[in-house]
Parts: C-alpha cells; structure tokens; sequence
C-alpha cells in the first residue's frame, strides 16, 4: 500500500475571512479582547472553515483501538483483552466517549486496527484490522512499512467517512493497552529528550512501573537509534496502529480542509509525529486539554500549542476534546450572536 497521499497539498487557512471574522469582534458590544480565548479561537475557526459564521453543529468523533506488543514488558497496569473488553463497550454505549458524543449530538465511530482479540462484528464498530496488535517496540520495530501504511490509510479512510457527513470538526480518539509507552517513546525520540522527562503512570503504574516503563523506553530508544532521525520511522518503530491512525487521520483531515480537535496525551504525540512528516498541517490542529501525562507539555510547547482546559484528564478516548468542545461552542455562538455597538445602538470607547 503506497503513502504517496502524504504528499498531497494541504489546504490553506482563509485570511480574508480571518480579518472580517478579526473586523467583528472588535464592532462586537464588548470590549475589545474582553472574552479572551473565546475570541480568538472563533476567528481561528472562522479562518479554518472559510465562514465568517463558522459552525459546530456537524462533530465527528472517531476512535482508533488496536494492542502493543510491547505490553509483553509489563509496562501496563491492565492486560490486553481491555482492549477489546472497551471495544464492545464503545458499541453498547457505555464508555466515557460514548455518553459525551450522545450529550454533543456528535457522530461516534470505532475503528479497530488492530486489537489483539477480534472483537467480532459490532455496530459502529469499523474493522480495519491490520494486525493482531503491533509487535515488541523495545525488541524489533512496531510495526512494517506496509502496516505502517495500512494504519495511516485507516485514518484517512475515516477522514473521508466524516467529509461524508459534513463534518465541520473532527475529533480522533484512542484505545490501546501499553500505548502511553509507545507515545512516550515517540516524543522522546522526536524531542530528543530522555524519557524519564516524558514517562508517566498512563493506566495506574506505581513509582516501580514508572521506572521499569522508562527503562523498557530507553531500550527501545537504543535500539532504533540509527532510524530515529527519521519521523516516518520514528512512527513505524515506536508507534502503534492507533497511534499511526490518528497521525494519517490528522494529515488527511487538513488536506481537505477538516478542522481538528486534538486529544490529550496518545493523540498529541500523534500530532507531533503527523506535524513532523507533513509541517503544513499544524494550522489545522486546535489543543483540546493539557493531558495530566507529564510530558505532554513538552509535546504542547514543542508544537507551540496552547490547549483550552486543564482538568488533570488522563483518559485518552477522545473524551478531553469532548469536554472542550462546548466551550468551543460558546465561543462561536458569541462570535455570531452578539450585537454589534452600531446594531444595539451601544456608545463605543471615546
């Protein structure tokens, strides 16, 4: 399977509708910078959709699951069938994204790509499975160049399943026993930094599985030394399916023009991988929430990111970007809403 569509242009940011959406708020019954963020990310909006009205009506929450092999190392809290055991929950509604997407109208999706126990037939559940779960990062690489493929091509695929139904945002989502250690892995390698800086507890590790996790992450960083220099590599012997999904779901999205709502700390290495293959797209990528995983604030600054809330989630499922999204919501809805001085007949400053 070819990754030629990488390669394809990204689409630009409307300026124009920016300063007419920038001309706005400043006329808005307010002072001007009054409502701070909320301001600024509706103009954004407006420049990502190309309307000076933007919208938020049409969400699209798709989440990626598949297994690692490297929780052979004991670097998780809970075995693998969780995976699975989530994917059928994710299907019967009772996952924490579940009851966020029914109470934000949004359309809900699950993609497995590649969890190590087939979930079998289930509604709302796409099977994309790549592979049984990747294989052992700190032993071998996660996965082949053809996998690699494969994993991206499903989150383009589901990109296009959201242009689909006019979707006006899209929000990735994650599951995946052992993923933090694969996403600590990648931020390390491409922030060159060690992963002592990086490493968290993800699922519940005691200070003991912290530091064999970041040790697991050391070896495998070792041991791919000579391709790390290489984001796609970085991505292909550190990653995951999930994790890859995401990335090519985040790439494809901007070449089409699809605002993104970042998740925490799985979808921002993510991002991170996505930005460092394809640059152009990082105008596309809004920040949900600053994931309590202490190294997503490396990855956050790295990206030059400012994310919208800061609730110690740690979660994954795409449920921060859930929680944000009615804020992002406010903020367009004031944007269109408010009066101007000259339509409430309301003195400006002198």
């Amino acid at each position: 399977m070819s990754v030629e569509w990488l390669n394809a242009p990204v689409a630009k940011l409307d300026e124009t509708v920016r300063a007419a959406a920038e001309a706005r708020q400043q006329q808005l019954t307010k002072p001007p910078g009054s409502l701070g963020r909320l301001e600024t990310v509706a103009i954004e909006l407006a420049a990502l959709q190309g309307r000076e009205a933007p919208s938020l009506e049409q969400i699209s929450i798709v989440i990626f699951a598949a297994d690692h092999g490297v929780a052979d190392e004991g670097v998780s809290a809970f075995p693998q069938a969780v995976t699975t055991e989530m994917i059928r929950n994710f299907a019967r509604g009772g996952a924490a994204i579940s009851v966020l997407a029914r109470e934000l109208g949004a359309r809900l999706e699950v993609v497995d790509v590649g969890a190590v126990i087939d979930p079998g037939p289930l509604e709302g559940v796409i099977s994309q499975r790549v592979a049984a779960g990747s294989s052992n990062l700190a032993v071998g690489a996660a996965m082949s160049t053809e996998q690699l493929a494969s994993a991206l091509s499903a989150g383009r695929d589901a990109v296009a399943r959201a242009v689909e139904t006019k979707a006006e945002l899209f929000v990735g989502g994650d599951m995946g026993i052992a993923n933090t250690t694969a996403a600590t892995a990648i931020a390390a390698a491409l922030l060159k930094q060690p992963a002592a800086r990086l490493v968290g507890p993800g699922t519940g590790l005691d200070s003991d599985g912290v530091q064999h996790k970041t040790q697991v992450i050391e070896q495998a960083l070792l041991l791919h030394t000579a391709l790390l220099e290489q984001p796609f590599e970085v991505l292909r012997c550190l990653g995951g399916f999930e994790i890859a999904a995401l990335a090519g779901a985040y790439v494809a999205a901007a070449q089409v023009g699809l605002p993104v709502l970042v998740d925490g700390f799985i979808a921002t290495s993510a991002a991170l991988a996505a930005t460092h293959i394809v640059p152009e797209i990082r105008p596309w990528l809004l920040f949900a929430h600053a994931s309590a995983e202490p190294g997503h604030l490396l990855m956050v600054e790295a990206l030059s990111a400012k994310p919208l809330v800061d609730l110690d989630l740690r979660l994954g499922e795409g449920s921060g970007a859930a929680v944000a999204l009615p804020l992002l919501r406010m903020a367009v809805a004031l944007h269109n809403n408010m009066a101007t001085f000259a339509e409430a007949d309301v003195s400006e400053e002198l």
